[in-house]
């Protein structure tokens, strides 16, 4: 339904935190037939069965007196013998999530019991006033990544006006071909013999978030990789298949250690004189555009004919620069505040370490 009572599913329960822009509702009679499934105000949420298995979060008003779905189940505490706060941020702790996973074989996410649920071993303090010292302690390092997350989105958006105010066409701009400029070049086909522990970098979508390199989630080859598809400083890595449609043209400009490695044959690299430029042109609506409608019914993939025929509106020299320059620096300033982000979660992944299991003590 679109109103009434809501109805809480694993896909609203996140790492710590409620996510409700797609929420469903019940009517009272619904809910009336469900009464012990009833939230109150801090329950914790705990997901049991499916992917998320492990998430939780802490109810509060905005889901009082709804319900939850065979999904999820509700923990229930007594507040003056285990704080909600401290047994959620538990259950998102190493020791948490180890004991989640202790019960599901092989891999295979085959759910949570009540009973397994129960045999849970949680490191307590004695007082629940060092249980709220903790969970205050890592509400606050959770409300500073907040707070950070929310100017990283506001830089991100007015970037996003910026590139579109400064890209728009003017007088005595130009449309150009790719393929006019620069040539498009599909990245390496390896076996997986190939992959080894070292050698080569091979960049894949993965690598690429949100508009940077990143290197989580790496794969090295020993192959022969032809001149060619050896990353040069300013090309731009471009995904051009992949299963999610979404991932289609998503990119990055090759800089820093990325140089003189290579890139996978569901990738490629536009090479030109004229990067600077055209890799801003790439993150706006003009190259989106262009990519969905040469996107196939069925097979996602964008090919070098398309690439090549995708139009470019260029201004003189000087203002490419120019626009470029201005980019360039507020995509440093967002880059600047997701490193210091990057920090600020691993500063409380060590606070959870520490505080959760007494090796430091809040009393």
């Amino acid at each position: 339904k679109s109103e009434g009572r809501t109805f809480i599913r694993s896909q609203n329960v996140g790492w710590g935190n409620l996510i409700l822009d797609d929420i469903a509702f019940i009517d009272d009679e619904t809910h009336e037939s469900f009464s012990s499934t009833e939230i109150k105000v801090d329950d914790v949420f705990l997901n049991i069965t499916g992917a998320s298995i492990g998430r939780s979060a802490i109810a509060d008003k905005r889901v009082e007196n709804g319900n939850v779905n065979q999904h999820v189940c509700i923990i229930r505490t007594n507040s003056k013998t285990l704080h909600q706060k401290f047994l959620n941020y538990f259950l998102l702790s190493k020791n948490g999530q180890k004991q989640v996973d202790s019960f599901q074989s092989g891999g295979n996410r085959q759910g949570l019991n009540f009973g397994q649920i129960k045999t849970f071993q949680i490191p307590v303090p004695p007082s629940i006033a060092e249980q709220t010292a903790i969970a205050t302690a890592l509400s606050d390092a959770d409300a500073l990544i907040t707070s950070l997350e929310k100017l990283i989105a506001k830089k991100q958006n007015i970037k996003q006006g910026a590139m579109q105010k400064l890209l728009q066409p003017k007088e005595g701009w130009v449309v150009k071909k790719l393929g006019e400029i620069g040539e498009c070049i599909i990245g390496l086909t390896y076996s997986p013999d190939n992959v080894k522990e070292s050698g080569i970098l091979v960049l894949r979508s993965s690598n690429i978030q949100n508009g940077s390199l990143r290197y989580d989630d790496n794969v090295f080859v020993d192959s022969q990789v032809p001149e060619k598809l050896i990353n040069q400083e300013n090309d731009i890595l471009i995904c051009v298949r992949n299963g999610s449609r979404d991932l289609i043209g998503k990119c990055a400009l090759i800089k820093g250690k990325a140089i003189g490695e290579t890139f996978g044959a569901f990738m490629c690299v536009f090479r030109s004189s004229f990067n600077d430029f055209v890799f801003r042109v790439f993150q706006s609506d003009i190259i989106k555009k262009q990519i969905d409608e040469h996107l196939g019914a069925t097979i996602n993939q964008i090919t070098n004919g398309s690439l090549n025929s995708f139009g470019v509106p260029f201004p003189p020299i000087e203002e490419q620069q120019h626009i470029a320059t201005i980019l360039s620096d507020m995509d440093a300033e967002i880059e600047k505040l997701q490193q210091q982000l990057a920090k600020y979660k691993m500063i409380k992944q060590g606070m959870m370490q520490n505080l959760l299991t007494g090796k430091i003590r809040l009393v």
